[in-house]
Order: structure tokens, then C-alpha cells, then sequence
């Protein structure tokens, strides 16, 4: 199968147009889980799916789930890394890993998260959007113990 010069810029504009929004998002985490900002980065009907860490629907499941979140943690860096996108028309695939150092707010204990991040994209108005995100957590570890001794904490709830 042959593909254009034009189709080729275009997947990989499409490809670098999904890692800014998946910065972005990041971003909006680490400024203490900004609800609106985080909500901005998915489709209206959009999934965030943290599996034991929660679940939230719609822009408005998104902004309550995380206003909600600087109450359990005081501080996190989202460090994504390693992606690889599959771009099909005005739909997209995603993964990414996470690495995660946070402070949760109970006893500000530090922790070390490290997961995969398995995502759907859709371009609406031009714009790439999340519709699906769902997030598989590998290690929930205290800073102390490390993955040796503790690979999944209790989660904060």
C-alpha cells in the first residue's frame, strides 16, 4: 500500500497533536488535579478509567472525580513516557507508560506509581480529543519500601 507525502505529514502531525494533548493533561494533574483543565482534554461523552484508582463519565463525572482528588493527593509529577499511536482518520490508539512520585495527603505519605495509560482519541472540530482513557496500574508502592517489598499498596479512597 502507498501513501502520500501528505497523508504521511498529516499521521505524524496527528501523532504529535495527541502527545501535546497527553502533556497537557498531564500538566493539569500536577496543578493539583485542575478539574476544568482535565475535563478539556476529553470528548464530552468521555471515559477516565483509573481502574482501582476510580472511574469517572462525561465532562462532568471528570470535574467532580477530580476536584475531588487534591483531597487524597497533596502532590504527584505525571511522567509519560514511551508512546505508541496508531492514527486512523479522525479516530486514534494510544499507550503510554506512567511513573508517578506523589504525596498522598493521609499521614503525606510519598509513594511511587507506575502504570500504563491505554487511551482511544477522536478528532472533533479539528482537535484531537481523549474519549477513552484507561489507566492499568503495575505498582503502587510507599517510597520507604519500594516495588520489592510492597508492588500494591491500599489504594487511597
Amino acid at each position: 500500500m502507498t501513501t502520500t507525502l501528505e497523508a504521511n505529514v498529516q499521521r505524524l502531525v496527528d501523532i504529535e497533536d495527541i502527545k501535546i494533548l497527553k502533556l497537557r493533561y498531564a500538566r493539569y494533574c500536577d496543578d493539583n488535579y485542575d478539574p476544568e483543565g482535565i475535563a478539556s482534554c476529553f470528548t464530552a461523552d468521555g471515559i477516565w478509567d483509573g481502574g482501582p484508582l476510580g472511574h469517572a463519565e462525561s465532562h462532568d463525572g471528570i470535574k467532580a472525580f477530580f476536584a475531588a482528588t487534591p483531597s487524597i493527593v497533596l502532590f504527584a509529577v505525571h511522567y509519560t513516557t514511551n508512546p505508541i499511536i496508531e492514527v486512523a482518520d479522525d479516530t486514534a490508539t494510544g499507550t503510554w507508560y506512567l511513573w508517578q512520585p506523589m504525596v498522598l495527603v493521609a499521614e503525606q505519605q510519598a509513594m511511587w506509581l507506575a502504570a500504563h495509560y491505554h487511551e482511544r482519541y477522536r478528532r472533533e472540530d479539528d482537535r484531537w480529543l481523549i474519549e477513552h482513557l484507561k489507566l492499568d496500574v503495575k505498582r503502587f508502592s510507599p517510597y520507604e519500601a519500594g516495588f520489592g517489598q510492597v508492588q500494591i499498596a491500599d489504594l487511597p479512597t
